[in-house]
């Protein structure tokens, strides 16, 4: 068996007004997840809860990310939640604080058999 990649899809979520990374964050997973209706697992006549799914996210400040509710986002497979430095942090024109953008790559990918 050799695991295999066999998607990527890309998101961006916002928070617009409270200022949380981690809406941001779920808000741009979501907007990745919800732009598809790819039945990937089924395809290749595996079970879902098999898809090993790796979503990156970036966000000016990564310790502020709640990975455990960026997993529960997530409704079968093995996810991994790997945090970083990018995204933007808008100011708003009065000083009253700031709009929060995120970004999103979700990567699947499963194992499967390759023929010799």
């Amino acid at each position: 068996m050799a695991m295999k990649r066999l998607l990527v899809e890309f998101g961006l979520g916002t928070s617009l007004r409270r200022g949380d990374y981690t809406e941001a964050a779920i808000r741009a997973l979501r907007d990745a997840l919800w732009h598809n209706s790819i039945s990937l697992a089924e395809a290749f006549g595996a079970p879902k809860d098999k898809m090993q799914i790796r979503a990156e996210i970036g966000v000016q400040s990564p310790d502020a990310v709640d990975k455990t509710r960026l997993k529960a986002v997530f409704p079968y497979g093995t996810v991994e939640i790997e945090v970083s430095s990018g995204g933007l942090d808008v100011p708003k024109p009065d000083g009253s604080g700031m709009t929060i953008m995120a970004n999103a790559a979700i990567i699947v990918s499963l194992d499967l058999e390759t023929e010799e």
